[in-house]
């Protein structure tokens, strides 16, 4: 098997909806589908949700110290990490600090997964939709509805994962449950559901309570320890958003 064949294999082909992992797999199905949707629960997708739900522009950015100089350049407010944010700070990947903090016009939102993902994704020129447990029902309809879903225009949604130490993805039970709720929508698009898709759809049959599943897995748990329960709490919710946050020219705005 030549290794072009071999490459075209990897993009899942002749479906309407295909799923792969983290940053490699949203290069690789990037390459071939006509919109990507990027699921980050814990937290980036979340938090992403909740400032554009309140009429913020969000730019993703690499996690890294250059996102308070691109902040910068752009006229933008610079989030920080959980731990750094403080009373003159607010804004940060917590989507319950975006509740509460003062309504800016842009944010540069950094994060090590989706935000990554979504800024490298953009690069390419495919549409990009963030999608979390809150609003992964509004996504797979708002697609249908703008015609993506056949083999002509296939869909990719990637899950961003975690991290181990060693940099390398840790595919999560989070991304997968939110994933597998926007495949769900997608079940009956005309091209059907890749091998994969089908695969992570199924995890919704065996997990009958989704907000416990997420409080309850290792990056619920994670968050509850270090102190930022009320993060987990706002992630877990389930279809409350008809929110469509859409990438358009390096930004989340509502579609």
């Amino acid at each position: 098997m030549t290794e072009a064949l071999v490459g075209t294999v990897y993009a899942q082909p002749g479906s309407g909806a295909r799923f792969d992992w983290g940053l490699g797999g949203a290069t690789e199905l990037g390459r071939v589908c006509s919109a990507l949707v990027v699921v980050d629960v814990l937290s980036f997708t979340t938090s992403v949700e909740v400032a554009v739900s309140r009429g913020i522009r969000v730019y993703p950015f690499p996690w890294g110290a250059q996102a308070a100089e691109y902040a910068r350049r752009v006229g933008a407010v610079a989030a920080v990490g959980r731990r750094e944010a403080t009373p003159d700070h607010p804004w940060s990947l917590s989507p319950a600090a975006l509740r509460t903090a003062p309504v800016v016009s842009d944010l540069v939102l950094p994060s090590p997964n989706g935000s990554t993902i979504s800024a490298a994704a953009s690069a390419s020129g495919v549409p990009v939709v963030a999608a979390c447990l809150r609003n992964a029902p509004a996504i797979g309809r708002w697609l249908v509805d703008q015609g993506y879903g056949t083999t002509a225009r296939p869909i990719g949604v990637i899950a961003a994962g975690e991290r181990w130490p060693d940099g390398t993805v840790r595919p999560c039970v989070e991304d997968h449950l939110a994933a597998a709720l926007v495949l769900d929508a997608l079940a009956t698009v005309p091209g059907g559901l890749s091998v994969e898709a089908a695969v992570a759809l199924a995890a919704l049959s065996s997990v009958p309570d989704l907000p416990a599943a997420v409080r309850g897995c290792v990056s619920g748990r994670e968050l509850n320890y270090l102190g930022f329960g009320e993060d987990v709490e706002i992630a877990a919710q389930v279809g409350v958003s008809q929110v469509v946050p859409l990438l358009r020219d390096g930004v989340f705005a509502a579609a």
